[in-house]
């Protein structure tokens, strides 16, 4: 079953480039447009597993909806223009548990979306490529209806490029994606650690070699991936 993500944001273009990311990436979105809008779904009760909340929205500005949708345990995270500190402050006293400024990048949000569910018990999908399958709630791998037992690294790399599927990431990015931007070590970890996954994984032949650039994760079965920064 595939997380369930509100998506709060007014500007259509924002909200559709967002949704078709989060679609590609395995996740089921629902865009709404005013905080109207957004007041009538959390009243329906539906079983949303985080809010992206803009916070400058016609009709009930962003800042009103943090505390009525945590209170339907909806997670939120913050994604506006507003980078002041006030208003970060602000944002994340009244309930939210991230809070992005526009403008960003989809590969940052995935991340920061996964931290937020996995916090707040709310993960719970299957990543799925032919043979393999990756839980992320109970963080186990299979191929071929067998376990493949990975260190938390590997399984972190994996993720990354199931979630970036046919996106060309660099090695300085998957450095700062998977070991956190203060990490010190070479860019050779990346490629070590991609031998790895090739060696345990047949699914990851997939994952492609890019000169002088980088690593992708090829799967031509899919569509509509992530171009950088918005």
């Amino acid at each position: 079953m595939r997380d369930k993500i509100l998506v709060i944001e007014d500007d259509m273009d924002i909200s559709n480039l967002i949704c078709m990311n989060l679609e590609a990436a395995g996740y089921e979105t629902k865009p709404v447009y005013d905080g109207n809008q957004a007041v009538e779904q959390i009243e329906k009760g539906e079983d949303y597993d985080l809010a992206l909340l803009d916070l400058m929205l016609p009709g009930r500005d962003g800042f009103s909806l943090i505390e009525p949708l945590a209170g339907h345990g909806i997670p939120v995270i913050c994604l506006t223009a507003k980078g002041d500190v006030v208003s970060k402050v602000q944002g994340l006293k009244m309930g939210a548990e991230d809070y992005m400024v526009k403008p960003f990048e989809i590969l940052e949000l995935l991340v920061r979306m996964e931290k937020v569910l996995a916090r707040t018990g709310k993960g719970g999908k299957v990543l799925c490529f032919r043979e393999l399958q990756v839980d992320m709630k109970s963080r186990r791998v299979y191929e071929g209806g067998k376990e493949i037992v990975l260190k938390p690294m590997e399984f972190r790399l994996l993720v990354v490029f199931l979630q970036n599927r046919n996106v060309m990431l660099p090695r300085n990015r998957l450095l700062d994606l998977v070991w956190g931007e203060e990490f010190l070590g070479e860019s050779r970890t990346v490629d070590v650690h991609v031998a790895k996954l090739r060696k345990k994984l047949k699914a990851c032949e997939a994952i492609v070699t890019v000169p002088r650039g980088g690593y992708l994760f090829e799967d031509d079965e899919t569509t509509g991936r992530g171009k950088g920064r918005r």
